[in-house]
């Protein structure tokens, strides 16, 4: 991961730009390849947008849409002065479903985003929520039901047959969706 900045491209629009750190186990780089593919390849309402990324030399830039309203987390843990009403709350938690729904069973291949929390779902200027992140995330094939990796994510969000076996499946997702 990297830090997180404020542009304006020429048009006027503002954008997000993710700076990633490479570190010399090429793990940033990975992710950074793992984070376009995956991205580049989906496109639904409730996932981020990517607009560009660069690769220049040591630089890896991911460009996306501002949200205006920041992240989840802000809001959850007080770090911001929004007031969520029921109405807004009802919205943000069924857009996350749908935007899992979308990448567990309506995109063109399955995706596990492993890791999914409220700072990585962004908040549109009308509360709006989108997925972000995807630099963990991974194809998962039709004909298997789980997946033997190595756990990557954040612990207080992972299900345990993940995070103590190495068992990934959509379900992972589900159960961070839930916390």
């Amino acid at each position: 991961f990297g830090s997180v900045y404020r542009g304006k491209l020429k048009d006027g629009r503002l954008v997000a730009i993710k700076r990633l750190s490479l570190d010399k186990s090429q793990q940033g780089e990975s992710e950074f390849l793992a984070e376009v593919r995956m991205i580049t390849s989906i496109q639904h309402k409730n996932l981020v947008c990517l607009l560009g990324c660069c690769s220049d030399g040591p630089q890896r830039l991911l460009v996306y849409e501002y949200m205006k309203n920041r992240s989840l987390d802000l809001i959850i843990y007080g770090k911001s002065d929004q007031f969520l009403n029921w109405s807004t709350r009802f919205q943000i938690i069924v857009g996350i479903a749908r935007g899992l729904q979308y990448l567990h069973e309506d995109s063109h291949q399955r995706i596990v985003h492993r890791d999914i929390k409220a700072s990585n779902i962004l908040l549109d200027e009308k509360f709006n929520p989108r997925i972000g992140d995807f630099g963990l995330a991974r194809f998962f094939p039709e004909d298997q039901a789980y997946l033997s990796t190595t756990f990557a994510g954040t612990l207080g969000y992972t299900a345990p047959e993940y995070a103590i076996r190495g068992e990934l499946s959509e379900k992972a997702d589900i159960y961070s969706y839930r916390i």
